[in-house]
């Protein structure tokens, strides 16, 4: 993990417990692993609801085809590394994760919000500081984000939806 996002146990108490809506607390939780010989490379993963929902690293970009031979998906991964703007991807890697998560926590929530990096999208519709008007703001956009992201909008503007019934 980059240094200047500090420690991982850190970094995901801010997110889970000091950052997220209180209507989403207990759902969206976030892991970090690595492994040995991985060249200090993590697989991050959001859960939602004690279940993964996307996973962050290199193998996730670089075999997200599974009909692609291990070395031609390799190969295919290195080439797209830098060349594929991030606002089109489907599936990212742990750098990504950690740069969205590093612009998400420098910009202010209205800047985060509507970033054109859909990783810092995703920790912004998380953040308590969102309010129920700019979530329903958001609601009538979700057409517009990428489809993984679409869903977690709509998480977010469901739970927001349940919290107004109590």
């Amino acid at each position: 993990m980059s240094k200047i996002l500090g420690s991982w146990s850190a970094m995901r108490k801010y997110l889970e417990q000091e950052m997220l809506a209180d209507s989403l607390k207990g759902r969206i939780a976030y892991s970090c692993t690595s492994y040995p010989n991985m060249d200090d490379c993590k697989v991050f993963e959001i859960r939602v609801d004690g279940k993964t929902y996307k996973r962050f690293s290199m193998e996730t970009v670089a075999f997200k085809d599974k009909n692609i031979e291990k070395e031609t998906a390799w190969k295919i991964y290195w080439q797209e590394k830098g060349n594929v703007s991030v606002e089109s991807k489907t599936e990212f890697d742990d750098e990504e994760f950690c740069e969205a998560l590093k612009i998400y926590r420098e910009l202010p929530i209205e800047k985060s919000i509507v970033h054109e990096n859909p990783l810092v999208r995703m920790f912004a519709v998380f953040d308590r500081r969102i309010g129920k008007r700019t979530i329903k703001k958001l609601s009538e956009t979700t057409e517009k984000q990428p489809i993984w992201l679409r869903e977690l909008y709509m998480l977010r503007v469901n739970a927001e939806k349940i919290s107004d019934r109590k």
